[in-house]
């Protein structure tokens, strides 16, 4: 097929966020949430995750239960469950909770990423 590109399941990603980027970290494509698949320098373009399982640093105050549509809170930098209504920048729906997690300090969360899906706030 001529006009195959790559899988999907991860995009290049042209880092233009004024600041390097390290591996594992959060990046914001439009309406889609994705992981760093390495480190990507300012400028430069690099892969990110945007479909697969992740772990993830959860809001410590929320309460998450599987198979819930979780939103992106861009000013904590963690994943918040859906009552919590979005602020600006951040995103809602951004992907799907594998498991229950209660509101406990320092913990972290398996999301399915779904991209596409998400809206920005």
């Amino acid at each position: 097929m001529q006009n195959y590109v790559q899988k999907g399941d991860t995009l290049d990603w042209v880092n233009d966020t004024g600041s390097d980027v390290v591996s594992g970290a959060v990046v914001v494509l439009g309406d889609t949430v994705g992981i760093a698949m390495g480190d990507i320098a300012d400028t430069e373009t690099g892969s990110v995750l945007v479909e697969g399982v992740v772990e993830i640093a959860k809001v410590d105050a929320a309460v998450i239960a599987a198979g819930e549509h979780v939103n992106w809170d861009a000013s904590a930098g963690e994943v918040d469950d859906k009552n919590h209504s979005p602020a600006s920048g951040d995103v809602a729906d951004f992907g799907v909770a594998v498991e229950s997690k209660g509101a406990t300090t320092g913990e972290t969360i398996k999301v399915k990423l779904t991209p596409g899906a998400g809206t920005v706030s």
